[in-house]
């Protein structure tokens, strides 16, 4: 895949962002895609846009916003006070799955959390994502721990 470029989300991506979050079994049940674009997103939005330490992205292709994922950077003291890369919100425009933008997605980001002096990167993925989890294999990631949550 050619000719994409990666930037910063801006608020009137937020419509895009949406529907390939919502473009899943998983998305239809939790995300919200109608117009105008729900408040909650808005509010988010603006919270992570102010922090240095997240980094919303979109990909384009010819003015479409193909994908988009976002970083967090997370200092800590464990491990000599490493920092370390989150990855969250990883969607591909179901036009363009199966691509291999995804793996270009992860080399980028990659790349990002080295500039930034992560150490480690780590991600989480639904367990009914079998693929998914196929894939971060495929990148390198380690099933190496066991994640919890615990909704509010």
């Amino acid at each position: 895949m050619t000719d994409i470029h990666f930037r910063h989300a801006k608020e009137a991506d937020l419509p895009a962002i949406i529907i390939m979050l919502a473009d899943d079994d998983l998305g239809t049940k939790r995300e919200d895609s109608s117009l105008p674009v729900n408040t909650k997103y808005i509010a988010a939005f603006e919270a992570i846009d102010r922090d240095p330490n997240q980094y919303l992205a979109v990909v384009e292709q010819a003015g479409e916003i193909i994908g988009c994922l976002q970083l967090t950077f997370i200092p800590g003291l464990s491990r000599l006070g490493m920092w370390r890369g989150q990855v969250e919100s990883v969607r591909i425009a179901s036009s363009h799955r199966g691509t291999g933008l995804g793996s270009q997605m992860f080399k980028w980001a990659l790349g990002q959390c080295r500039e930034r002096g992560c150490k480690l990167v780590q991600l989480a993925t639904d367990k009914s994502r079998p693929e998914a989890l196929k894939f971060y294999e495929k990148l390198g990631f380690k099933a190496s721990h066991e994640g919890m949550k615990l909704s509010l």
